[in-house]
């Protein structure tokens, strides 16, 4: 079976998006550089979440798993540091124009793996595992 030319863009665009939803979330949230808001939000961004506010110096964000489909891409992430205890939360973003236009989110609680009933973490990162095996 042969790809179209509408289905390799659409995958290459994929690709972008997911790559630009990284760089917002690691880029704004660990190195503190919001500019990185600046490049990849439209002018019509909509946010979702009723209780963001800015986020303490000592924020840190680590993506886990991610997974995009034509306009919107969602990641697992952890959020850690200048909290009370890490946050896990999946953020659904919807692109248009290749630029973020919607945010929205889940967030809960991190509980240790030891304190949970089946015994295993809430957070993995299937990226690190990947690198981990080609290496």
């Amino acid at each position: 079976m042969h790809q179209t030319e509408t289905e390799t863009e659409t995958e290459t665009q994929t690709e972008r998006n997911k790559a630009a939803i990284l760089g917002i979330l690691t880029t704004a949230f660990s190195s503190k550089d919001v500019t990185a808001l600046d490049r990849y939000l439209h002018s019509d961004y909509v946010q979702h979440n009723a209780f963001i506010a800015d986020l303490p110096d000592a924020t840190h964000y680590e993506p886990g798993a991610i997974i995009a489909e034509g306009d919107l891409v969602m990641v697992h992430g952890r959020y850690s540091g200048g909290l009370d205890k890490p946050l896990l939360g999946i953020d659904t973003f919807r692109f248009e124009d290749g630029l973020v236009v919607e945010h929205w989110d889940v967030l809960q609680d991190e509980v240790a793996a030891q304190d949970t009933v089946a015994g295993n973490p809430m957070f993995t990162n299937p990226q690190a595992r990947l690198a981990d095996r080609q290496s």
